[in-house]
Order: C-alpha cells, then sequence, then structure tokens
C-alpha cells in the first residue's frame, strides 16, 4: 500500500489519484532543480528539504528493503560528526555535516518514493534529461560568450552551466546521457532526432567542462550500457539495431568533436586537458602526494581530522572519495561508505537483466555509480547531490524487484 492510500484510506479514487499526481510532479519538479547550483543553499535544498519532510510526515514509509540504505548513510553522517570532535575551530563542520545529512536524507528519499510506483522512474529521468539540456546549453552559451555577462557560466574559461564547479557540471550530464543513448537504441525512430539533438548538447557540454573525469565517465558509460543492452537482449535483428544506430551515433559524436575542434580557444585548451597527469598532479604536494601523506596520516586518525581541515594543512583539498572519507567520516564512515559502495554494486548486478519496467532505470542508474565510483579516485564527490539520486533510484529499483520476487515468487 502506498504511502498516500496508508494516510488516506476513506479520500475517493479520482481525489487520491490527483493527490499522486501531485505528488510525483514536485518529486520531478525537485530533480529538475538539481541543474541549478550556482549559489548554496541552492533552490534544490529549499525544495527538497519541504518535500522530503512532507512525504515522511504523511506517512512515507522506508521498507526492509531500503533499510540498510538508510543504515548505511545514518553511519557514514555519525562519522562525520564524530569527526567534528578532531576540530580545534569548528568553523562551517557542522553545516558541511548537516548537508551530507540532508543529502542521505534525499537517497532514502528518492528510494522510498520509487519503491511505492515505479511508475515515478520515467519522470525522474525526463526531468533530469530536461534539466541537463538547459543547464548544458547554458554552459555551451556561456563558453563562447554568446551575450553579455554569460561568463557566469563558465569557469576558468572552462564551461559549468548552472553549476559552481566544472568537475560537477560535467558528470551531471552524463546519467541522463545515458537515458537518452537507451531511449535511441530501444525507442520509437520517430522520437530519434529529438534525443539525439538533446544528446549532442549534453556530449558537448560534457566536452567544453574540460573535465577529464566526465570525459572518462561519459565514454566508459555508453560502452558498458551498450554491451549490458547486447548482453540482455536476445533477438539478433534488435542487437544489429543496436550496433548499427551504435556506430552512428560514435560517427556524429566524433564529427561534433572535430568541428568543435576547429575553433583554437577550444583545440589549445583540449590539448592542455587531455594530458592524462597534469602538472598538479604529479608534483610535490601535488594530487597524488596528497593522496599518499593523507592515507598515511588517517592510519593514526581513527575519528578523521574534521571538515575541510585537510584543504588548510595543504595547497588543496583532498581530491579522492576515499581519502575524503577518512578525514572527514573517519574510519566509521570510510566503512561504511565502502559498504554502501559493495551493497550497491551487488544488488544491482544481481538484479540487471531482468525484464523488468524499471530496468532500464536500474542499469543507468548502476553504470553511472560504478562510473562515479572510479572518477572518485581523482575527485570528491560526497556533496554531489546527482550522486545520492543515482543511490535512491538503484536502492528503489532493488526494492521493487524484491518486492516482485516476494509477490510473485517463480
Amino acid at each position: 500500500m502506498s504511502a498516500i492510500e496508508a494516510i488516506s484510506p476513506r479520500v475517493p479514487q479520482p481525489q487520491r489519484a490527483t493527490l499522486r499526481l501531485i505528488g510525483s510532479a514536485m518529486v520531478a519538479f525537485g530533480v529538475f532543480l538539481s541543474g541549478f547550483v550556482i549559489d548554496e543553499p541552492a533552490p534544490y535544498e529549499l525544495w527538497m528539504a519541504a518535500l522530503v519532510g512532507i512525504w515522511f510526515i504523511l506517512g512515507l514509509r522506508i521498507s526492509r528493503y531500503t533499510a540498510p540504505l538508510l543504515a548505511l548513510l545514518l553511519a557514514f553522517n555519525v562519522g562525520g560528526m564524530l569527526s567534528l570532535t578532531q576540530m580545534k575551530d569548528l568553523a562551517t563542520g557542522p553545516m558541511y555535516v548537516a548537508v551530507s545529512t540532508f543529502l542521505a536524507l534525499t537517497a532514502i528519499f528518492y528510494a522510498a518514493i520509487i519503491e511505492d510506483s515505479h511508475r515515478r522512474l520515467p519522470l525522474i529521468f525526463n526531468a533530469w534529461a530536461f534539466s541537463a539540456v538547459i543547464t548544458s546549453l547554458l554552459g555551451i552559451l556561456g563558453y563562447f560568450h554568446a551575450f553579455p555577462g554569460a561568463e557566469v557560466f563558465t569557469l576558468y574559461d572552462r564551461a559549468k552551466g548552472a553549476f559552481q564547479d566544472p568537475n560537477v557540471f560535467g558528470p551531471f550530464l552524463v546519467p541522463p546521457s545515458l537515458y537518452l543513448v537507451h531511449g535511441i537504441l530501444t525507442g520509437n525512430l520517430r522520437s530519434t532526432p529529438i534525443k539525439a539533438a538533446a544528446l549532442l548538447i549534453l556530449a558537448l557540454g560534457v566536452f567544453l567542462s574540460f573535465s577529464r573525469a566526465a570525459w572518462g565517465l561519459f565514454f566508459l558509460g555508453i560502452v558498458l550500457l551498450i554491451f549490458i543492452m547486447l548482453l540482455k537482449e536476445r533477438s539478433g535483428a534488435f542487437r544489429l539495431r543496436i550496433l548499427i544506430l551504435s556506430l552512428a551515433a560514435i560517427v556524429m559524436l566524433v564529427v561534433s568533436l572535430v568541428a568543435a575542434l576547429q575553433f583554437p580557444k577550444v583545440n589549445e585548451l583540449f590539448s592542455a586537458r587531455a594530458q592524462l597527469v597534469q602538472q598538479y598532479d604529479g608534483e610535490h604536494l601535488g594530487r597524488f602526494d596528497r593522496h599518499r601523506i593523507g592515507l598515511a596520516m588517517m592510519m593514526e586518525r581513527p575519528l578523521g581530522i574534521g571538515p575541510l581541515v585537510f584543504g588548510t594543512m595543504f595547497p588543496e583539498d583532498e581530491h579522492n572519495i576515499w581519502l575524503k572519507s577518512l578525514t572527514t567520516y573517519g574510519w566509521l564512515g570510510f566503512v561504511s561508505y565502502v559498504a554502501l559502495l559493495g551493497w550497491t554494486f551487488c544488488l544491482g548486478f544481481k538484479y540487471l537483466l531482468r525484464d523488468r519496467p524499471w530496468q532500464p532505470y536500474m542499469m543507468i542508474g548502476w553504470i553511472s555509480i560504478l562510473g562515479h565510483a572510479a572518477i572518485g579516485n581523482v575527485i570528491d564527490i560526497d556533496h554531489w547531490r546527482h550522486v545520492y539520486l543515482l543511490f535512491g533510484v538503484v536502492w528503489g529499483c532493488a526494492a521493487l524487484e524484491q518486492r516482485h520476487l516476494r509477490d510473485w515468487p517463480a
């Protein structure tokens, strides 16, 4: 029984359906707002704080299938609270942990509402794709200075859209890109041109972010998506369609990339960013040196050192989610985070190829989390809003699968 049905059993069916529709629309609008985070607190935080509160007050349940997600995220943030005790000056530490806790609640919220109704998944991903196209267009227009003041959507000559950092903007565009690729490969051919145009906009946004992590995430995500789809589909004709459309998409993206590189400014920055190891990676106290020193230091600090303290001790922050888990959330947070990733990977892998209405969204979410875990080696992702949405998607779809197996045993 859904939350709305549980709290309003006497409400007539038409009114109950209207309430569910309004509730789902509010969720979709919240996902849309996740693409606009120029300042903090962003509209996303304010909207989602109210929305999460209202849904849980009205009786949204956390089932036994999503309870492990709650327990692991709770332990992760308890580790962050304990790390505050190691700080001489709390400064912004409590606010940092508060934001982490709030984002954890959004993951649990998304998982719960998806388990409540799998029909919310298309709304969520359509809203995400719409938001991604708009913020990507802002980044592209900003990069080429298409209008006065457009530079607000860039940083260090890199597109950042309506985000604070190109390194968050680029990865944000990848899951909706996978959603569009899946739609092109499996959907109606009449809608293909629209989806292809949207995909090109997102691909150009990812490219102009000049984020090496986003580039790798985009490329490997699409390759893995196509590979899994070829594994899943048994029809030879359908597999041929996937291969033909995939090759056409690759050719289109390559042509677009070559066209973009004709601009001297783009070509110059691409040549610099395409190097695997930048100067600030390998130099003394660079990214890799900080990782080595920081990991050795954290072996003697079981409670961590507190949020944002690492950046005051070294030239920059951790830029590594494993080290960030240790410094900001202590050993408890690190173990919880590793357990969360491991459990999420196992859930997704177990149910990845089932023929269900929610299977495509499970697949896209699982691939995206796998990719974000990989880029976490060179960047901090603990405050990326869309990562928590991805956790919610995978756990919500896994809960749907477990309930389906319970109600319809083989």
